[in-house]
């Protein structure tokens, strides 16, 4: 066992019994510097025949306080980009249960947001109880322990005195700051710097004490299906990046028929 391997208090949710088909989404990263991103994002949002959509993490490219959207969004979305994606979730809000859980960008995101947008903020990791089965939903980004660098970052950055001081900022600086931390970012993708991924017995730890058969994740950017033996496995959600060479935008959608991959069209 991984030396700085624990299991976190478990949220739990039960699916409506309305409920017929989930999505699960992740590590868009959102920013106004991607419009087509946004684009492919507002479309897939008026468009999804889900009754409910679970945003696993990731949904902006930073996030540095809910003051950053203004009282009137519904009336002026345009004024702002923050205000754009405020209004958008809004109204997806309004017509099936949203649900969001903090990513490593966008873990300021408060109950203020969540109830301009008619949305539910998720403890990570949640167990969801849908379609005769228990799925354990995480961002993913608690199980990369092997990232040293990142996880005491995480541990900074998500205690309440640092964010307290980090909040009590001029909005201006805030925003200042996260460009700074944006380009940091950027820096080191391009440096070909490799991730931790998630730790695969942290897991199968986290399964068993949830008593789910299967991980639903984000932040790794590497979709794929991991068979972690005796009947656990863990499913990783695509980022979405809609200006690649090659664009990304995917939906995972369970129903009664299962689990599969939707590709969305990013024109």
């Amino acid at each position: 066992m991984h030396p700085f391997s624990t299991v976190p208090p478990l949220a739990e949710l039960a699916a409506l019994p309305s409920w017929r088909t989930v999505d699960f989404i992740s590590d868009l990263h959102l920013n106004a510097d991607e419009p087509a991103t946004f684009t492919a994002w507002q479309a897939y949002l008026q468009a999804t025949p889900a009754d409910a959509v679970f945003i696993l993490g990731d949904l902006f490219e930073v996030w540095v306080g809910d003051d950053a959207i203004s009282a009137d969004f519904h009336a002026h979305p345009q004024t702002s980009f923050e205000n754009r994606c405020a209004s958008v979730l809004a109204q997806a809000g309004s017509r099936l249960a949203l649900f969001f859980m903090h990513g490593n960008r966008d873990f300021l995101v408060g109950p203020a947001f969540m109830d301009a947008c008619h949305a539910t903020l998720l403890g990570d990791p949640t167990a969801l109880s849908f379609a005769g089965q228990r799925w354990l939903l995480s961002h993913g980004d608690a199980l990369c322990l092997d990232d040293t660098d990142y996880m005491a970052f995480r541990r900074q950055v998500r205690s309440p005195g640092w964010q307290q001081a980090f909040l009590a900022r001029p909005l201006a600086e805030r925003q200042a700051m996260a460009r700074e931390m944006r380009r940091q970012s950027e820096a080191r993708k391009r440096s070909g710097m490799d991730y931790g991924d998630v730790d695969r017995d942290a897991a199968r730890q986290w399964l068993q004490a949830a008593r789910a058969p299967t991980l639903i994740h984000g932040h790794t950017h590497k979709p794929a299906f991991h068979d972690l033996g005796n009947g656990l496995s863990r499913v990783v959600l695509s980022d979405w990046d809609a200006q690649a060479s090659v664009p990304r935008a995917e939906v995972l959608r369970l129903d009664s028929s299962g689990l599969r991959r939707i590709a969305l069209p990013c024109a």
